[in-house]
């Protein structure tokens, strides 16, 4: 890694200032003892440790417990499970997660609270996060920019890793499924005083798998990779701590695009995340954070006499130091306020540039309980950049408790998400159809190079539109809630949300070409809101059972598009040779991909006595649209779905010896297939597993 003098004064800058600028406070708030003993405690909510039924914000927590009962070994199985929350296959083949009806690209992920880098086209593949060394995973839906910034405009995930346990101690973890699917992990960690050393290994392998076999091709190809985690932990004093984590993955898989063109795709991902904690005294606590990432990714296809058809490459990179102070003058009340900044470069095919991108930002926060039933969130955050326009988040959020057993919250804020890399800087040309596409910032020198080379017929929209800056869509998010305990063992959740997007990027036909293909370009035009309720309840009637479910209903829809419905503008046929007739208001469904209703529900039995757990799993989906297959350019009532569908999931695991256990599970137990359109759901899943703890 290289860093020219610039970067390094600003970071050795950073590191200096840590001494001086007080942090994290590391003990819980009022509520600690009990948050602690129930282990319902969360930090990616606020930044600082809180109680989760205490939080005025929409917030949830996957326990280890329900990781390891349900067998899950990938990320994007367990959040499949979650209310208001769906994983999307995207045309790369990797899987996104739908939040609140929001794009994959406007939910953030963390992993120990540093960001997930390499969304090739928005989307950040969540299959290669395993759940091995996983200790919990924290969700807070809603505009989360005024502390994470860009990519937390609909929320942000947060994936908490194990840490070096007391003593000497590990697991060997073993997966063997359907499609030759192996998973094999291990870990070991050793603590004895001040220092902490822990280590994970995953391999997961799989022969892929076929939904069409009317073609030659797999839906998805023979594929391994490998997971590495290595921390350590180490204790100054009792208040000063430091925290080093390394991450490595790696993945290589067969790349077939037709019965003629063949290759390889290979993924390479490091980071490295370095925490200094200092607590002052009771008031007062800080620390120092250096993170750096980098993802890449090749891949290269051959044709049947083995020549190179095409090279493809992603090369990003991530360097991010922080400042973070906690300042407590109160026993309720806490300001949080942070300082840093992020340095991204990307070398990626087809761009016209070797972007930078630098973002200093700040941001602050108070959290204070004016009264025993009063909680108070308020807080905002500013981020600069280099390559577009300033932005400032702020986000309010309250919880008042009527009494042991009903409480109201709600809160309100601001999301924005800056132009990608992508969105900027492509130059892409397909060589077999003869369409462009291009960034924002490639259209000036781009579009003078085609008509030189006579490739352009004429120009819809003039150059000088692209002389401005491409704004970042924004948001306001909003959402109303109540949390009620029926009895000590029934739990209700109601929670209202909407999700106003404005400046939405989207791409256009800005000119039309001689071959008779058109030139693309990103610009902000769209409106568009999701809107809806989620609703949850559990019953745990006893220490043996336990029944949890969850319920959305969603309408996502772009404003624009109602106005065109609400105009009379937009017809359709009901088959190619019908005549054409008006729609009106209520024939307009929606945005693509996006149901109206999604449903879960969960049993899990536990019998101390034979050491034995079971549970059964079922998510539904009601139908959703994924193009307009009328011609009017919308997705309206008698446009082609997809049907509704359910996936049951069983497991039962049984403990032998006190250290060993073995799993036994179906996932999609009654083989819900779809061919077409689901190529994330390969059919019936039937699996064993052997855990070892030592």
């Amino acid at each position: 890694m290289i860093l020219n003098k610039k970067y390094f004064c600003i970071y050795f800058s950073l590191f200096l200032i840590t001494s001086l600028f007080p942090q994290e406070q590391k003990e819980v708030k009022a509520d600690s003892t009990k948050a602690e003993r129930l282990e319902e405690v969360l930090i990616t909510a606020t930044r600082t440790v809180r109680q989760l039924s205490s939080l005025p914000l929409p917030a949830q927590i996957i326990s280890k417990k329900e990781l390891k009962s349900t067998n899950t070994i990938r990320l994007n199985d367990i959040l499949n499970e979650q209310t208001g929350l769906i994983t999307i296959p995207d045309f790369g083949g990797g899987e996104g997660i739908q939040l609140q009806g929001l794009d994959s690209q406007y939910t953030l992920i963390l992993v120990d609270g540093v960001p997930l880098i390499g969304r090739s086209a928005g989307t950040l593949d969540l299959s290669r996060v395993t759940v091995g060394n996983i200790k919990q995973i924290e969700i807070v839906k809603g505009a989360s920019s005024s502390l994470y910034g860009s990519e937390a405009l609909g929320g942000v995930i947060n994936i908490i890793t194990e840490k070096p346990k007391q003593g000497f101690g590990g697991n060997v973890n073993y997966r063997l499924g359907a499609f030759n699917t192996n998973d094999f992990s291990t870990t070991i960690d050793y603590k004895k005083e001040k220092l902490g050393i822990s280590a994970f290994v995953n391999r997961l392998s799989s022969d892929g798998y076929d939904l069409t076999e009317s073609d030659n091709l797999n839906t998805v190809e023979p594929f391994s990779n490998y997971t590495l985690n290595t921390k350590l932990t180490y204790d100054f004093t009792e208040n000063t701590d430091l925290f080093v984590s390394a991450r490595y993955y790696t993945q290589n898989q067969d790349f077939i695009a037709s019965e003629v063109l063949r290759g390889e795709s290979n993924i390479n991902e490091w980071n490295t995340h370095l925490q200094l904690n200092h607590k002052y005294n009771e008031k007062w606590s800080s620390y120092f954070e250096f993170y750096a990432t980098r993802y890449k990714a090749d891949e290269f296809l051959d044709d049947s006499d083995g020549l190179r058809f095409s090279d493809n490459f992603f090369n990003q990179l991530m360097i991010r130091p922080e400042i973070r102070a906690t300042y407590s003058p109160k026993s309720k009340s806490t300001f949080i306020g942070g300082v840093g900044f992020n340095h991204e470069t990307l070398e990626r095919t087809d761009f016209t540039d070797e972007p930078i991108f630098n973002s200093p930002y700040a941001y602050l926060q108070y959290d204070t309980n004016p009264t025993e039933k009063l909680n108070i969130i308020v807080g905002a955050r500013f981020d600069s950049h280099n390559e577009y326009e300033s932005q400032f988040s702020p986000k309010a959020a309250l919880r008042y408790e009527f009494n042991d057993k009903l409480a109201l919250k709600g809160s309100i804020g601001y999301g924005f998400k800056a132009p990608d890399f992508r969105q900027l800087y492509f130059d892409f040309t397909n060589a077999t159809v003869g369409y462009t596409v291009l960034g924002y910032n490639a259209v000036s020198t781009a579009i003078p190079l085609l008509e030189e080379q006579g490739q352009i017929a004429n120009i819809l929209v003039p150059i000088s539109e692209f002389q401005d800056e491409l704004k970042p869509e924004s948001s306001i998010g909003i959402n109303v809630g109540t949390d009620y305990k029926l009895t000590s063992n029934i739990k209700l959740n109601i929670n209202l949300f909407r999700n106003t997007i404005d400046n939405l990027i989207d791409t256009r036909i800005i000119a039309n070409k001689n071959n008779g293909q058109n030139v693309f370009s990103y610009f902000n035009v769209n409106e568009v809101y999701t809107q809806g309720l989620e609703f949850n309840a559990s019953w745990k009637p006893n220490n043996q059972f336990k029944i949890t479910g969850g319920y959305q209903l969603l309408y996502a829809k772009d404003k624009e598009a109602e106005r065109a419905f609400e105009k009379g503008e937009v017809f359709a046929r009901e088959n190619p040779s019908s005549p054409s007739f008006q729609l009106d208001k209520e024939d307009y469904f929606g945005l693509y991909n996006r149901s109206r209703h999604m449903a879960n529900l969960k049993l899990f039995y536990n019998i101390p006595k034979y050491k034995l757990n079971a549970n059964i799993r079922t998510t539904y989906r009601s139908k959703y649209g994924l193009f307009d297959s009328n011609g009017n350019g919308y997705l309206d009532n008698y446009d082609n779905f997809v049907d509704g569908y359910s996936i049951i999931d069983i497991a039962v695991n049984k403990t032998f010896y006190k250290n060993y256990e073995l799993g036994f599970g179906v996932d999609n137990l009654f083989d819900f297939l779809d061919t077409q359109n689901i190529s994330n759901i390969p059919g019936r899943i039937i699996y064993g597993k052997l855990n070892i703890q030592f």
